[in-house]
């Protein structure tokens, strides 16, 4: 038998970062999603990232830009946080013996336990799971299971994730097209709209009404009295009350949970995005004893729902982490100060541009609605708006990240409305540099006509050379 010592190891990922980098595009638009590869290049969104830090991505020619887009939300505690980072390495030097499958670790028991410990009653039990859309399929079927009704109330523009069982409490045309025929059962109310609700459970078989405290997309904040007032409609019919807080959870908001702007007590509780602290794919489903036993209720159907990696071990480290970092950085009231700030800089932006038809928020979660203007602009609004709904937001997009390397997004698709979540490490300056770049922006796109024409104009010069230049390029095989 040959005793030689092994060799090299046959892969570097620091030499593959440091001798590839300029394949990034070639390699995603050959085996990725080459459409993606296309949208970017008619942006102009089409850079190099090669580092990131706190609230800054970093191309390869060295430029730092303003990421107040911030993964959409995963980045609570900024790009490459250390006090995750250094856990996550402890985890790997202890080479602890995750995901036994028959057979249970710590690490997942302490964070279930740090969880809970966060949440209100009646929350007392978790199942780990690893995204947002996961934990949303879990609290579908527990919920199904516990109550043994068939269906699941949600609401217009609601999100929640694009699984199949995501897709089907999804409230967005765009997104569900093409994918059915979706989970029966699952029916639409507007956001906001108490009387549909009611209507709804009057029937006394939805075992769930799932909703999103904020919708994330349009950043819509619903009425005060229409969270508290769905959760008594929910005790009073034995319906489940099921928060999805993905997005608004973890400091988003200026509150730990967004919950407690309310102060409700959901029966379930859905986590993920920042949770993970950047690094490892983390979500979680918090729930009542009652439903959680109602689920697992015999040894046989211990396994009635799980996940593959829902308890690895390194992503329970990174999750503590996060929380941790949350309290030791006091993360929390710094996203309610700042946002606050954010909110008293940018209102008066509705007074000073005619575009802009309304500014709203809950912490560092943001928006901006643009709206027509008077007079001779609202005939060119309406000409855009009919060949391409939500084009104009893109007034502001590109040139804040082409102008003054700030990455926002629109905040949904047909919508003139941009969203920002930046992290929660921002700094007041850079919040300030922000407003002062929008600030601009807008006086650019004031005069409707000449800026549609240009942005149109450029967006198609750039998909026309990103085109010719694909044609022209060698197939990467020998590229």
């Amino acid at each position: 038998m040959d005793q030689s010592p092994p060799g090299p190891p046959s892969i570097d990922v620091a030499e593959i970062l440091r001798t590839r980098a300029g394949e990034t595009t070639a390699l995603h638009e050959r085996y990725l999603n080459r459409q993606m590869v296309r949208v970017l290049g008619a942006l102009g969104f089409d850079r190099t990232w090669v580092g990131a830090e706190g609230a800054h991505l970093i191309d390869d020619a060295g430029e730092r830009y303003l990421d107040l887009l911030g993964g959409f939300g995963v980045y609570g505690l900024g790009r490459n946080p250390p006090a995750v980072r250094a856990q996550l390495e402890r985890v790997l030097e202890a080479g602890t013996a995750s995901l036994p499958q028959i057979g249970l670790t710590l690490l997942p028991g302490v964070l279930a336990e740090e969880l809970i410990r966060r949440a209100p009653a009646p929350l007392d039990a978790v199942l780990l799971t690893n995204s947002g859309a996961e934990s949303v399929e879990g609290a579908i079927k527990l919920a199904r299971a516990a109550t043994g009704r068939p269906r699941i109330v949600y609401c217009e523009s609601a999100f929640h994730g694009l699984t199949l069982g995501a897709l089907s409490v999804n409230g967005n045309a765009e997104f569900r097209d093409r994918f059915g025929p979706l989970l029966p059962g699952c029916d639409q109310i507007p956001f906001g709209d108490l009387d549909a609700l009611r209507r709804e459970l009057a029937r006394d078989d939805v075992a769930a009404f799932l909703v999103e405290p904020v919708q994330g997309k349009g950043v819509h904040i619903p009425p005060p009295s229409f969270l508290p007032e769905a959760q008594e409609l929910c005790r009073r019919h034995g319906t489940l009350f099921a928060l999805d807080e993905v997005q608004t959870g973890l400091g988003r908001t200026g509150r730990f949970l967004a919950l407690e702007h309310w102060g409700l007590e959901p029966d379930l509780l859905l986590l993920s995005k920042a949770l993970s602290g950047g690094y490892v794919p983390v979500g979680a489903i918090l729930a009542s004893r009652r439903v959680f036993d109602g689920v697992f209720d015999t040894m046989e159907r211990s396994v009635a729902h799980g996940s593959t990696f829902g308890q690895n071990d390194l992503a329970a480290a990174a999750a503590l982490a996060a929380l941790s970092e949350l309290d030791d950085a006091g993360l929390v009231k710094r996203s309610r100060r700042l946002g606050d700030l954010l909110l008293e800089l940018t209102r008066p932006l509705v007074v000073r541009h005619e575009l802009v038809h309304e500014v709203r928020g809950m912490g560092l979660m943001w928006a901006i609605e643009l709206g027509p203007p008077a007079g001779g602009g609202r005939r060119t609004w309406e000409f855009v708006e009919r060949r391409q709904p939500g084009l104009l937001a893109q007034l502001l997009v590109v040139p804040l990240f082409r102008r003054h390397r700030i990455l926002t997004q629109v905040a949904g698709h047909h919508l003139n409305v941009i969203k920002i979540l930046p992290p929660l490490v921002i700094s007041e300056d850079d919040l300030r540099a922000f407003v002062s770049a929008l600030d601009q922006s807008l006086h650019r796109a004031a005069p409707l006509g000449r800026a549609t024409a240009g942005l149109t104009l450029g967006m198609a010069r750039r998909t026309l050379l990103g085109s010719r230049a694909r044609s022209a390029a060698p197939p990467a095989e020998t590229a």
